[in-house]
């Protein structure tokens, strides 16, 4: 059976970059097909005597007065005696995300070329909501890396491994610097074993075996990794079911380059052991 993945979302969130990746992956791949075309095209690739067994498509708001057809092409599909193997792909960032990526493009916003992005971005949401709400991943790049979507792609859709529509980012920082403003979950580590008073160690960081294994060298920081752990395979499941999209675990030191990098990793080493949703780590004060 041929699989078809219709790759959706806001202007702006990475659909271009998504549908290069799924095309490296093997996927034929159309970019802005015409709405009253996708029926006949998924027709085709249905046919047992078509090359094309996987293939991607692109839509987008530029289908302007078009797009409320796709709901009459999804529901043909669903209505089929020979089943479509199809899939909603919606690639999704913050408003604020986005409004920074239009901006330092110097793109005009489809939907605002007369007038201001953000006026456009909020028509956009508005128009493009019922198809978040059909869709099968949904893919938040507020903070992803063009590298770091590629391969949640790849584990999705080459690996076939279970995905749930979570980001999950371990976010480690320095308290000196300020408190992350996106971060959901706080963890202070600053009852750790502190390196920085450590001549020796002080210009080194947590990514370094010598770092990590100071901080580790009572117990306390593998203990308090374990009731970490624990509390977050409690939580997840819970965020997943309440259609959360975004969530940023933040840990905390005083200047964030030692105790909370090494936290950080071990947690995001440990979670992406069992991880069935997107997770990255990001060291925002480890430079300073």
């Amino acid at each position: 059976m041929s699989k078809l993945l219709i790759v959706t979302g806001m202007s702006g969130a990475g659909k271009t970059i998504a549908l290069k990746t799924l095309e490296d992956m093997g996927y034929y791949c159309v970019d802005n097909m015409p709405i009253p075309l996708i029926g006949k095209f998924a027709d085709l690739i249905m046919d047992g005597n078509q090359q094309i067994t996987k293939a991607a498509l692109g839509v987008d708001i530029r289908s302007g007065k078009d797009l409320p057809l796709l709901r009459t092409v999804f529901e043909s599909w669903d209505k089929q005696e020979k089943k479509l193997d199809y899939h909603v792909v919606f690639l999704d960032a913050s408003d604020e995300v986005l409004l920074k990526r239009f901006k330092e493009t110097r793109r005009a916003h489809p939907l605002s070329k007369d007038g201001r992005v953000e006026t456009g971005i909020a028509m956009e949401r508005k128009k493009m909501g019922w198809l978040r709400k059909k869709a099968d991943v949904i893919i938040d790049t507020s903070h992803l890396l063009t590298r770091e979507l590629r391969a949640q792609l790849a584990e999705i859709f080459e690996k076939n491994q279970k995905y749930e529509n979570l980001q999950v980012t371990v976010l480690s920082f320095g308290f000196k610097y300020g408190i992350p403003e996106d971060a959901d979950l706080l963890f202070d580590v600053r009852f750790l074993p502190n390196p920085y008073y450590v001549e020796e160690f002080r210009q080194h960081t947590g990514l370094e075996e010598c770092i990590q294994s100071y901080v580790r060298r009572d117990g306390i920081a593998d203990e308090f990794l374990m009731k970490l752990y624990d509390l977050l395979a409690f939580l997840i499941p819970h965020y997943i079911d309440e259609g959360k999209n975004q969530l940023v675990i933040g840990i905390g030191c005083t200047g964030g380059k030692h105790r909370s990098v090494t936290i950080a990793e071990m947690l995001y080493h440990r979670l992406r052991e069992t991880a069935d949703y997107g997770i990255r780590i990001d060291h925002r004060d480890i430079e300073k």
